[in-house]
């Protein structure tokens, strides 16, 4: 009989080896998973935080290149002037005395001519025109309103500048202020101080107080009827001399 074989497989040996080192890699890579998953970051804030310092400092890094890469166009575009520059001092010479006092002379011409030159006024010098519709006669001043009132006021002698009563105008306003201004704050609360004061202006341009409408009334009592709006200042301290029939009924 054949002697038995005692001995191991070495086939069946090689296989369990390799099948042992292969369980031994996989659990290995599990092991360094699983603790890899125990330092990772999970908070969203954080994550956020780290993106935004990764892209600030390829910012920076992108901004220095572009930097660097100007300052080498630079350099080249300065070499390529000055080189220009030498090349043409080069083929033109040396610069005379003349030409340099031609130039010099040119210039100051030029800037002379510059300086004698009328400079438009801008809006910031030009003097605001004052309007006289939104202010009072001064004293010495007659305020007429249409053409009959103008030439009733071209028309006034010295006789009768007493009987005219603009020249009490400031002081009924005043009076009239003071009388009103109290009634449009308690009836207008909301307002502010110039809005009251433009509601009071317009109510003293209508009131039967108005010196200006007193007068006015007298005119139209003797059929002289106002139709054509318009300013008109005149002083009064050399009136014309009033001429007959200026004024048709």
């Amino acid at each position: 009989m054949p002697k038995k074989f005692q001995g191991e497989n070495s086939k069946a040996a090689t296989a369990r080896a390799r099948k042992a080192e292969a369980k031994a890699v996989a659990d290995a890579r599990k092991k360094k998973e699983e603790e890899d998953a125990l330092w990772q970051e999970t908070d969203k804030h954080v994550l956020k935080k780290e993106q935004r310092k990764d892209d600030k400092e390829k910012r920076r890094v992108e901004l220095l290149e572009r930097k660097k890469e100007n300052q080498r166009l630079l350099d080249e575009e300065n070499s390529r002037i000055k080189g220009k520059s030498q090349k043409e001092a080069g083929a033109g010479g040396k610069v005379t005395r003349a030409q340099i006092e031609e130039t010099l002379q040119n210039e100051q011409q030029l800037q002379e001519q510059q300086e004698l030159k009328p400079k438009d006024k801008s809006h910031l010098e030009t003097p605001l025109e004052e309007n006289v519709n939104r202010v009072f006669p001064e004293e010495g001043t007659v305020e007429a309103r249409t053409v009959e009132d103008a030439i009733a006021v071209l028309s006034t002698g010295p006789e009768d500048l007493d009987r005219h009563p603009e020249r009490r105008m400031k002081a009924a306003f005043l009076a009239y202020e003071e009388v009103n201004m109290p009634r449009l704050k308690k009836e207008n609360p909301n307002m502010r101080l110039s809005q009251l004061k433009q509601q009071l202006k317009k109510e003293w341009m209508k009131s039967p107080e108005n010196p200006l409408n007193q007068r006015f009334a007298n005119y139209n009592s003797k059929g002289l009827y106002f139709a054509v709006p318009f300013t008109c200042k005149e002083k009064l301290t050399h009136p014309p001399t009033p001429t007959p029939n200026q004024h048709h009924n």
